[in-house]
């Protein structure tokens, strides 16, 4: 039977919690497994993998999520043996807390579209096709997969829709 916990802990505030490197989804499966409520917030971004420009979600704090007491779940003492967990954060020994406020309004909030990797006027490599290794312009998106770009070839600019996952950033 776990031990009554104080008023300020059971308040409808969340505890933050930091797991191990790369292990965030891990550690909210285990706490939602044992009762706790974990908010995990989540960003779509663009990265290069593999030579490829591919979309990715990670999460919004790298190894921070957020833990709210539950009445299935009242001991904060198993957060930490959680597999994927590090700790709970703490300043000194009373637990971090968020006020349940700042976390509706997160939930609340619209999913941002990808953060994305190129804006207009900045200088992209051609990673695949006839045209591979040429640097270009990026003008502006074009439908969700192809972008605009403007390329020298001949000695003339020509402007052309160019898969985005082929694109690279410039390292110029």
């Amino acid at each position: 039977m776990n031990a009554p916990v104080p008023a300020e802990i059971l308040a409808p505030s969340w505890h933050v919690v930091q797991s191990k490197p790369r292990m965030e989804q891990r550690a909210k499966e285990n706490l939602e497994n044992q009762g706790f409520e974990v908010f995990l917030p989540m960003l779509d971004i663009q990265k290069v993998r593999r030579g490829k420009l591919q979309t990715v979600t990670e999460p919004l704090f790298s190894r921070y999520m957020f833990l709210r007491l539950t009445e299935q779940m009242q001991d904060l003492s198993v957060v930490r043996s959680s597999k994927g967990v590090s700790h709970l954060v703490r300043f000194g020994t009373t637990p971090a807390k968020v006020p349940d406020a700042w976390v509706q309004g997160m939930r609340q909030q619209p999913l941002a579209p990808a953060q994305k990797m190129f804006k207009s006027g900045d200088t992209v490599v051609l990673a695949d096709g006839p045209l591979k290794g040429l640097e270009a312009v990026y003008l502006e998106e074009d439908g969700e997969a192809r972008a605009m770009i403007l390329i020298n070839l001949l000695s003339k600019p020509h402007t052309l829709s160019y898969d985005v996952a082929n694109l690279l950033p410039s390292s110029t």
